[in-house]
């Protein structure tokens, strides 16, 4: 039940148009102004999740004024936040049942924003979120635990390291209990990286006239979350991370 079309690895030059094309007609973006990227914290999110998104989206070349949303930030989750924003991004968490609780009141504004061109990242819970079971259904697909799927290399819910095939090159990312992603046949979606067993650990799909980018580890780990769980660092996967961020920013 999976796409494995793959697209190529751009140029810089290539991302450079890109950028220009896609901030001329995302409505938050006017001449002179950063674009402003939302990351969730609150409640359906972890100590450290919110804040390495943050730091992986202010390293990237696209120049995001990124802002913190949640129930507890200066700025809450709403129609009219989301709507002065280019992207929206959730970060790694609890259980998708918490984490839903949390969120569902914003279903319907997260899909208008994507819907309506914006851009969804998701990682960890954030990409059991962007499925439908529940979720805000943004994918032409849905998730499931990894640690379930037939064949999973990990059987454990603790922090530990996965290894994938991220556009044809292997590496190894940091792993807790994240999701893999399926796809209905004949899907428009581009998978991104692999688990072993072959199911998607992330990918880019469109919903709307926006585009949605998710994956199940977390390549934007920092090396203290490896040193805290007691795991080796062989390489950071910030690379990675920023290879999504590019493929979900593109037109």
């Amino acid at each position: 039940m999976i796409s494995r079309k793959r697209a190529p690895v751009p140029g810089a030059s290539q991302l450079q148009s890109a950028a220009r094309r896609v901030l001329s007609w995302l409505p938050s973006h006017t001449r002179g102004d950063p674009p402003v990227a939302l990351v969730y914290r609150g409640p359906a999110s972890l100590p450290g999740c919110p804040e390495a998104v943050a730091a992986l989206l202010q390293s990237s070349r696209w120049g995001f004024d990124v802002r913190h949303v949640g129930p507890d930030e200066n700025l809450p989750i709403s129609a009219e936040a989301l709507a002065g924003a280019v992207l929206y991004a959730q970060p790694g968490g609890g259980t998708l049942a918490h984490g839903y609780r949390q969120l569902r009141r914003h279903r319907d504004e997260i899909r208008s924003f994507v819907g309506n061109g914006g851009r969804y990242l998701g990682f960890c819970l954030g990409g059991y979120l962007a499925g439908a079971t529940p979720g805000f259904d943004l994918l032409p697909g849905d998730t499931d635990q990894y640690i379930a799927s037939p064949a999973a290399t990990i059987a454990s819910k603790d922090n530990t390291i996965v290894e994938v095939v991220w556009r044809g090159r292997r590496r190894t990312l940091f792993f807790q209990d994240g999701p893999y992603f399926w796809l209905r046949p004949g899907s428009d979606a581009t998978i991104v990286a692999t688990y072993p067993n072959g199911t998607a650990a992330a990918l880019v799909a469109g919903f709307g006239l926006g585009r949605v980018g998710v994956v199940g580890p977390h390549p934007e780990a920092t090396d203290d979350w490896y040193t805290d769980a007691g795991l080796a660092v062989d390489r950071l996967g910030i690379d990675l991370g920023l290879d999504l961020v590019d493929a979900v920013m593109r037109s």
